[in-house]
C-alpha cells in the first residue's frame, strides 16, 4: 500500500520540527523548511538549496507541498476581486481581495460551507460540509499572494476571516495557520492585521484569546435575545448576556478593540429604539462598531434600510461616545459582498 504524503503546509513551526525529527533529523531543519515553504515560486523540495540532496530526496519521499493553482477569478467593477478555489475533493471554497487606498484585504474562507445557518446569509443557506485544513487556509493567501505579484496588484496587508464558516468552530486547524501566517519564517503577517470573526461561540473566543493577539470580530446583528434568535441560531446557545460578558473578558492590548458586525435589516433591528438599546448592550466594552447594509440574497425577507435611516442609527450610538462606521460593501455585483459567497460550484465531481 501506497504511503499518504504528508502536507508540509499542514504544520506550523513546532510541527515541522516533529515531522523532521521523525525522520532522524535535528530540530532546525523544520525551521529551514518553514523559510522555504512559503516562498513565491518554491512548489518543489529540490528547489531548498541549504538543505543536503539526501535530505531533499527523503523528504520527497515522505511529505508534498500543496497549493491552489488556476483558481476561477472574478473582478468587481469596485476594484475587488473573489477567487474560487477547487479543493483535492471537488468542493470550492471562495476568498475575496478587498484592496483599498492604504491596504489590501483578503477575506479568507475557513470552511467549505456553514453550519451556523444565520438566515440572512447565503454561505448558511448552504449548509456545512467540512473544516478547511491548515493548508487549505494559508493556500488562499498564498495563492492570492502570487496572484498579485503576477498582475503587479502590489501585496497583502490584512486579512479577514470572514469568508465561507465559522473560524472558531474549526479553531484547532484556524490556530495552526494563524501560528504560520504570523511566523516570520512563514508568512510573516503582523497579528494587528489579522481579524478572526465569530458570530459566537463564547467558549472558543476565550481560547483564541488565551492563544493568540490577532482582533476579535463579533457579528451582532441584533441588540436582543429574541430578534438574535430569530437571525442567528447560535443565540440560542449562547444569549446575549453570555456573549457580551466574554467580550469583557476577552485579552487585549491596551488601545485594541472589539469590532461589531451589524448588518441593518429593514423593520427588524433598524429602529431608534434598537439603537438605544445596542449602546446599553455594549456599554462597558472597548468597541468599534460597523454598520453594513443587507447586501442582496435569495431571501426576499430581509431588505436594507435606507441610507438615512443608517446616518439616523449612527447618529444615536455616536452620541453615547461608540466610534461607528457605515462600511459599504465591496464586490456586490459579483456575490462577493458580506453574506453573499455561497461557493456556486461547491458539490464535489462525481
Amino acid at each position: 500500500m501506497e504511503q499518504e504524503l504528508t502536507d508540509l503546509k499542514n504544520l506550523d513551526q513546532q510541527g515541522l520540527i516533529r515531522f523532521v525529527e521523525s525522520l532522524g533529523q535535528p530540530a532546525f531543519r523544520g525551521r529551514q523548511i518553514l523559510a522555504w515553504l512559503y516562498r513565491p515560486g518554491v512548489t518543489d523540495f529540490f528547489q531548498m538549496t541549504d538543505l543536503a540532496r539526501e535530505f531533499r530526496a527523503v523528504l520527497g519521499r515522505h511529505a508534498r507541498i500543496s497549493r491552489f493553482t488556476e483558481p476561477v477569478v472574478q473582478q468587481s467593477r469596485d476594484g475587488s476581486a473573489k477567487f474560487g478555489f477547487r479543493l483535492e475533493d471537488g468542493f470550492v471554497i471562495e476568498s475575496v481581495l478587498i484592496p483599498d487606498e492604504d491596504r489590501n484585504t483578503l477575506c479568507v474562507s475557513s470552511q467549505a460551507g456553514c453550519a451556523m445557518g444565520c438566515r440572512f446569509c447565503m454561505t448558511g443557506s448552504m449548509g456545512f460540509t467540512r473544516n478547511l485544513q491548515p493548508a487549505e487556509i494559508v493556500n488562499q493567501v498564498c495563492a492570492v499572494r502570487d496572484w498579485m505579484l503576477e498582475y503587479d496588484r502590489g501585496r497583502l496587508t490584512n486579512l479577514v476571516f470572514m469568508g465561507m464558516g465559522e473560524p472558531l468552530a474549526n479553531l484547532k486547524n484556524l490556530l495552526t495557520a494563524l501560528s504560520i501566517l504570523t511566523e516570520q519564517r512563514g508568512l510573516d503577517f503582523a497579528s494587528r492585521r489579522i481579524t478572526v470573526s465569530t458570530c459566537g461561540l463564547v467558549p472558543q473566543m476565550m481560547e483564541l484569546g488565551q492563544a493568540t493577539d490577532v482582533n476579535l470580530a463579533v457579528s451582532l446583528h441584533a441588540a436582543d435575545d429574541v430578534t438574535r434568535s430569530r437571525l442567528m441560531p447560535v443565540n440560542d446557545r449562547y444569549p446575549l448576556a453570555e456573549l457580551i460578558e466574554a467580550c469583557k473578558k476577552f485579552p487585549m492590548k491596551k488601545r485594541q478593540r472589539i469590532m461589531f458586525e451589524y448588518t441593518m435589516l429593514a423593520g427588524i433591528n433598524d429602529s431608534d429604539e434598537t439603537a438605544e438599546k445596542l449602546a446599553r448592550l455594549l456599554r462597558g466594552v472597548p468597541s468599534k462598531i460597523n454598520l453594513l447594509a443587507m447586501n442582496a440574497t435569495d431571501n426576499e425577507e430581509f431588505r436594507s434600510p435606507g441610507r438615512e435611516r443608517m446616518l439616523r442609527f449612527q447618529q444615536i450610538l455616536r452620541r453615547h461616545g461608540f466610534s461607528v462606521f457605515i462600511r459599504h460593501s465591496r464586490g456586490e455585483d459579483i456575490l462577493a459582498a458580506c453574506g453573499q459567497l455561497a461557493g456556486r460550484h461547491s458539490s464535489p465531481p462525481v
